[in-house]
């Protein structure tokens, strides 16, 4: 059967190939080739080589809690602030909520890490924002159904603001963080999304709580993070773990900078640089070699970032104004003579971002 009657197949490919994201679940629905087309490991391949990819910035926000809202009795009279799922389309400026996985009526857990593999966003582990106690729970949202799914729980007790990343094709890398006892850890392990199961890594090096996580030149980088006994005294150094040998590479010392905050690190597209937010000094600065270099500075309407992230050969910075509510995002375009661009967030999305993610589909 022809996926368009009357079209070649590889013109019918690449007209599913432009459907916009929001559209797969009705286009999987029309019937069975169409299903399997937009469901094989090729179609996101054929999205991204005709250039029709859209960029899509997942963020867990702190959002107004409505009277209501919760469904656990003991907090209808409170009203905190409920973390929420966002989608931000930076081409096109469109913010949109994502639904919240079944059984979470009470948000998204605290302090949980996101990644992507493929068309599927993971969520994992953070702090039940009902009970606050430690959950290593896994939640797959899929972008092609609309979708969530529940994933195999992170095994190996409890574990909390460590560091993850993915390799974008199959894994999604956890590595540090602290146990129930305030023990900062060096265990790490590695959850495969199509297989829904968890493999052991290598112990690291050294411990690392509140570790940043990112993966480059497929390598998980593990940025900072300290011992238990050094207690928030970040460590400047970095560990990366090479998957194709499956071992980690011996520490780098003396990386950050001092004071540094590893989530305000983030790596470069394209090139070899890390980049970080500096509040301190205002700016922008790169990593190449072993010198930090200042890029930009910071926009004057920004008092202080909270949260950076990069898309494509671009840095997003979540900044907070004077008044100390976040009041927009600030874009920095690393190709275009490091230019800034305001981008405003609308009124109903203006929430902390507890973290976030970009994925292309």
């Amino acid at each position: 059967m022809e996926l368009i009657p009357g079209l070649p197949e590889d013109l019918a490919r690449e007209c599913l190939s432009r459907v916009p994201y929001q559209q797969f679940p009705a286009v999987g629905a029309v019937c069975k080739d169409w299903k399997a087309e937009i469901d094989s490991p090729g179609f996101l391949s054929q999205r991204k080589s005709a250039g029709q990819c859209q960029a899509l910035v997942v963020l867990v926000q702190a959002r107004p809690n409505p009277i209501g809202k919760y469904c656990s009795p003991g907090l209808k009279n409170m009203h905190p602030p409920i973390f929420l799922p966002t989608v931000f389309e930076p081409l096109s400026g469109r913010w949109a909520d994502l639904p919240s996985p079944p059984g979470c009526c009470d948000g998204l857990p605290r302090f949980c890490r996101l990644a992507a593999v493929g068309t599927d966003l993971v969520v994992v582990g953070g702090l039940d924002p009902v009970t606050w106690d430690v959950t290593n729970s896994v939640y797959v949202y899929s972008f092609l159904s609309s979708e969530w799914r529940r994933g195999a729980d992170m095994p190996g007790g409890d574990r909390f603001l460590f560091g993850c990343a993915s390799d974008d094709d199959r894994l999604v890398f956890v590595a540090g963080g602290h146990d129930k006892q305030k023990n900062s850890l060096r265990s790490a392990m590695a959850y495969d999304v199509h297989m829904d199961r968890w493999v052991q890594m290598p112990d690291m090096a050294r411990e690392r709580d509140e570790c940043r996580g990112t993966f480059r030149g497929g390598k998980f980088l593990v940025i900072s993070g300290y011992g238990t006994e050094a207690q928030g005294k970040y460590d400047r150094s970095v560990e990366a773990f090479d998957t194709a040998k499956w071992s980690w590479d011996p520490v780098e010392e003396n990386v950050l900078e001092a004071d540094t905050t590893p989530r305000a690190c983030v790596d470069g597209e394209g090139d070899d640089a890390l980049y970080t937010c500096r509040n301190r000094s205002r700016d922008i600065a790169a990593l190449r070699g072993s010198t930090w270099t200042p890029v930009a500075e910071l926009p004057s309407d920004v008092a202080s970032q909270s949260h950076v992230m990069r898309w494509r050969r671009k840095l997003l910075v979540f900044g907070y104004g004077s008044g100390c509510k976040p009041d927009g995002v600030s874009v920095l375009d690393l190709c275009s003579n490091n230019k800034w661009t305001k981008v405003e967030i609308p009124e109903e999305f203006r929430g902390t971002v507890d973290e976030g993610w970009v994925l292309e589909i």
